[in-house]
C-alpha cells in the first residue's frame, strides 16, 4: 500500500516551545507510521526578518536535534533543511509567475506582519509562494495547518490548480490535515494571543529546553483570572482555560475531570501540579537533546539522508515543471 505524503515545517527562529510541541511536533510523531513524512526546517522563510548568521546556523541544528528528541524518528521520517534543496527557490520563481499580486496583498499574515515595519521586503510579500513551493515540490497529499496558515494553503491549492489547468496534471492538490487532538496553546502572559516561539517576552512561553525551576516560575507567574475556582471557561477565564488546555493535552484528561480533581482547591495547587506535568514531559526531551546536540556528525548524517531523499523527490517535480513550461532540458 502506497502511503500518502504529509509535509510540515517550522521556521528556525526564537525558541521551540510547548505550543509548537502540542500543536505540531507531538502530532508529527504520531503520524510517522501512517504517512510518508517530510518535516522541514524552513530557514529560507526565516530570513524575511533580520537574522544573525551564526545564530541561524546554530538554531537550524538545534531544531533538528529537538525534532528528534521529541520523537521524530529519522528511520521513519525525512528531516530536511529547506535551503539544502535548491529546487525550493527554483519552483518558487516559476510559481510566482502564476500568482497574482492581488492574491498576495490579501494575505492577512502579510498585513499583520508588515503593519509596523518601515521597510517591507519583497520576501515578506512573496512568502506564501515559497510556502506553496515547499508543499508542491514534494507532491504532498496532506499539510497540517493551523488557522494562521489556512489562507496560505488555500492560495497554494489555487496556484496548483491554475498550473494544472494550463499545462495538464502536474501537481497533487494538497488537502489540509487537522489533527484530532491538536491544541492551540496561548501566551502565558496574554492568553488572547497564540503562544509564539518568537515572543520577546520569554515569560510568555515554555521553551522545550527550559530547566524545571524556570518552568515553575513561568507557570506561577502566568496570567489567570479573577476568582479562585479551577473552572474551564474560555470566554470568561481565558488565562486559566489556557493552562487547563495545556494540562489536558499533556495528561489526556478531560476538562470536566480536571475541574472535579481541583474542586475546593486553589489556583496554586493546580499550577503546582501543572508544572510537575510539564517538567515530566520535557525532562526526557531535554536529556535526549543534550546528547544529540553534542553529536554533530550524527545530526549532519541525518540531514544528508534527508537532502538525498529531498533532492531526488524534488528533482522529479522540477524536471516535469520545466519541461511543461518550455525550458530546454539540462545537459548532464
Amino acid at each position: 500500500m502506497i502511503k500518502k505524503t504529509i509535509l510540515s515545517g517550522i521556521q528556525p527562529s526564537g525558541n521551540l516551545c510547548i505550543g509548537n510541541y502540542l500543536g505540531a511536533i507531538k502530532q508529527w510523531e504520531q503520524m510517522q507510521d501512517d504517512y510518508e513524512s517530510i518535516f522541514l526546517v524552513v530557514d529560507m522563510h526565516s530570513i524575511t526578518t533580520k537574522q544573525l548568521p551564526a545564530d541561524l546556523r546554530s538554531r537550524c541544528l538545534s531544531f533538528v536535534a529537538q525534532y528528534i528528541a521529541c520523537g521524530i524518528d529519522p528511520n521513519k521520517s525525512n528531516i530536511i533543511i529547506q535551503s539544502h534543496i535548491p529546487q525550493h527557490a527554483e519552483l518558487m520563481w516559476v510559481l510566482s509567475c502564476f500568482t497574482y499580486q492581488g492574491e498576495l496583498s490579501r494575505m492577512t499574515q502579510y498585513k499583520s506582519k508588515s503593519k509596523n515595519l518601515k521597510n517591507i521586503n519583497a520576501g515578506l510579500f512573496t512568502y506564501p509562494i515559497l510556502m506553496a513551493a515547499d508543499i508542491l515540490l514534494y507532491q504532498a497529499d496532506l499539510v497540517p495547518v493551523g488557522s494562521d496558515q489556512k489562507q496560505h494553503l488555500e492560495l497554494c491549492r489555487d496556484i496548483a490548480l491554475r498550473f494544472n489547468n494550463k499545462f495538464s496534471e502536474t501537481f497533487k492538490i494538497p488537502e489540509p490535515f487537522i489533527p484530532k487532538n491538536g491544541a492551540r496553546i496561548m501566551s502565558l502572559q496574554n492568553p488572547t494571543d497564540k503562544m509564539s516561539k518568537s515572543d520577546v517576552n520569554l515569560n510568555s512561553i515554555i521553551s522545550l529546553l527550559d530547566e524545571p525551576n524556570i518552568v515553575r516560575k513561568k507557570i506561577n507567574r502566568s496570567v489567570t483570572d479573577s476568582g479562585s475556582k479551577v473552572v474551564y471557561n474560555q470566554k470568561d477565564k481565558p488565562g486559566l482555560s489556557n493552562l487547563i488546555n495545556i494540562y489536558k493535552s499533556l495528561s489526556n484528561e478531560s476538562a470536566d475531570y480536571i475541574e472535579n480533581r481541583y474542586k475546593g482547591k486553589m489556583y496554586s495547587d493546580f499550577k503546582s501540579d501543572l508544572s510537575d506535568l510539564i517538567i515530566d514531559t520535557l525532562s526526557p526531551i531535554k536529556l535526549e537533546y543534550d546528547y544529540l546536540i553534542k553529536n554533530k556528525d550524527y545530526l549532519l548524517k541525518i540531514l544528508k539522508d534527508g537532502t538525498d531523499y529531498g533532492y531526488k523527490k524534488s528533482q522529479n517535480t522540477i524536471s516535469k515543471v520545466y519541461r511543461k513550461i518550455g525550458f530546454v532540458p539540462r545537459v548532464r
